[in-house]
């Protein structure tokens, strides 16, 4: 007995509180070593080693955990359910577009929504509209939008 604590309540409160710190802190890392130490605990509670065997339970057990459980993820990768969450411009990708600063040169000004984007693609005039597709660093690559027509396409008019 430890101060008045049983030893293997020491191992599950230091699990529970690492349980906790990977909800706060989520790293996938903390919680096998949470995992480690309530095993320790169940451990001790059954058989009450010397402190000694208890810190290399643990750390056997933190070891194997944290092995296969890099194992077990590596072959089963977390893919998800929106690719392009976090890439903004990727979005845009399909999307119109109005010309807000002349492409001239390959370069100009799109709005989209309520923001402006750098923009490259062909020359065309202010208050055209046109089709985002794809991203080159920062800057939109667009191509004018064009109408079908009887005879063929023609460029939409402008606004």
């Amino acid at each position: 007995m430890m101060d008045g604590i049983e030893p293997h309540w020491v191992w599950i409160i230091i699990g529970l509180a690492l349980a906790a710190l990977e909800l706060v802190v989520p790293g996938v890392y903390l919680i096998w070593l949470a995992v480690a130490a309530l095993v320790t605990g169940l451990l001790v509670f059954i058989s009450d080693p010397p402190l000694a065997i208890q810190v290399i339970s643990f750390v056997s057990l933190a070891l194997i955990a944290a092995y296969s459980a890099k194992r077990f993820l590596r072959d089963r990768p977390i893919v998800s359910a929106d690719p392009l969450l976090n890439n903004r411009a990727g979005r845009l990708v399909g999307e119109t577009a109005l010309v807000t600063k002349a492409l001239d040169g390959g370069t100009g000004r799109v709005q989209v929504g309520d923001s402006e984007w750098m923009a490259r693609g062909s020359d065309v005039a202010v208050g055209t509209r046109v089709r985002i597709t794809g991203i080159s660093g920062t800057a939109l690559t667009v191509e004018p939008l064009t109408l079908l027509t009887g005879e063929g396409t023609a460029p939409l008019p402008e606004d």
